[in-house]
């Protein structure tokens, strides 16, 4: 891939670290079709940014990335060993955000009902009553998914592919915004059921949460030292900077982002590299180049643009698509890894000037 830019493009051919995703300033220049630089939507977002690092260190992508769920409706799996602030990240940017949240242990007992609700017999009036189940919030957390049976694990497709819940025959719709937060430990399978791929297809993003660095870690135990409780976040200084009704607003602004013929194709061509991949028995679907046009579109704004460039394709690439592609067997035998083969493909498909 060559590492020339034309001074006359609105694209720069360098490659970003996708896991790293900090919000740019915008470009200079900025002309009237470019987002504004004091965007109020975009700086509220930026703002949730903020009050969530008063209680989760070193994990600056995973916010942004789910962030970018939130702007673009979208579920997240996120994967992390325990300890890592998973709950407690979800947590803040519901507080940051004012919007509710409810959280599930999925266990091997947890039945279907226990996740969307059912029908309770009312003894004063004899009749059944629908109770809400734990589904009916803006941030589900489904910690553990993968430690509960398929068919409570498929309860959940049809609330998070319809917004809607049916019991009895009667659908319920859910709130909005309303997005599921999966967690699951990449080190321990025992007794786990790993989550099928029409249902992996229906997160918007799988993103890694990382053990912290030194430095980072230090400050974690500083925080705890000085006598911060995750279960307390308004002593943390958590508080409400933004509401439904600025994610909406940004949610709209988002849609506004331009997306040149060029770049429309380039995300085509990345995902259908994945299906000609020889580690790959399972390709990403069009369903995963939907995907990557929005996360990228809200990437972008984010970004303080209103157009697309390949530097955003290339930052959304792999959180988007690392879980919708399945290794060979042989493949996995000789030890390689799915972002491997993401970062070769991205490297090999050329990319619009």
């Amino acid at each position: 891939m060559s590492s020339h830019t034309d001074s006359n493009s609105h694209y720069a051919d360098t490659t970003p670290q996708p896991d790293t995703l900090q919000p740019e300033a915008p470009p200079q220049g900025t002309t009237s079709q470019r987002q504004p630089l004091e965007d109020p939507a975009r700086q509220s977002l930026l703002n949730v940014r903020n009050e969530v690092g008063k209680a989760v260190v070193g994990q600056d992508a995973t916010v942004t990335g789910m962030l970018i769920a939130l702007l673009c409706g979208g579920h997240v799996l996120l994967e992390g060993v325990p300890g890592v602030a998973k709950t407690l990240l979800v947590r803040a940017l519901s507080t940051a955000l004012s919007l509710d949240t409810k959280r599930v242990q999925f266990t091997p007992d947890l039945m279907p009902g226990d996740v969307t609700g059912s029908l309770v017999y009312d003894s004063h009036t004899s009749e059944f009553t629908f109770r809400e189940g734990p589904v009916f919030t803006n941030i589900m957390l489904a910690d553990e998914i993968n430690r509960t049976p398929p068919k409570t694990q498929a309860s959940l497709l049809e609330a998070m592919e319809e917004r809607q819940v049916s019991v009895d025959g009667v659908s319920r719709p859910l709130p909005s915004p309303f997005i599921v937060a999966a967690t699951q430990n990449p080190v321990e399978y025992e007794g786990t059921y790993p989550l099928p791929e029409a249902q992996l297809d229906r997160f918007l993003l799988k993103l890694t949460m990382p053990l912290p660095g030194r430095a980072e870690e230090i400050e974690v135990i500083r925080r705890h030292a000085a006598g911060f409780d995750p279960r307390n976040l308004s002593a943390a200084g958590v508080r409400p900077v933004a509401g439904a009704v600025e994610l909406s607003n940004a949610q709209a602004a988002v849609e506004q982002v331009a997306v040149a013929p060029e770049i429309l194709a380039y995300i085509v061509d990345v995902v259908r590299a994945t299906r000609s991949a020889p580690s790959f028995q399972l390709g990403v679907s069009p369903r995963g180049a939907t995907a990557l046009l929005k996360t990228s579109k809200a990437w972008a704004w984010l970004s303080g643009r209103s157009f697309v460039t390949p530097d955003d394709v290339k930052a959304l690439s792999l959180p988007c698509l690392r879980h919708r592609v399945g290794l060979r067997p042989e493949a996995q035998m000789d030890g390689i890894v799915v972002d491997d083969v993401l970062g070769s493909i991205l490297a090999s498909v050329p990319v619009p000037r």
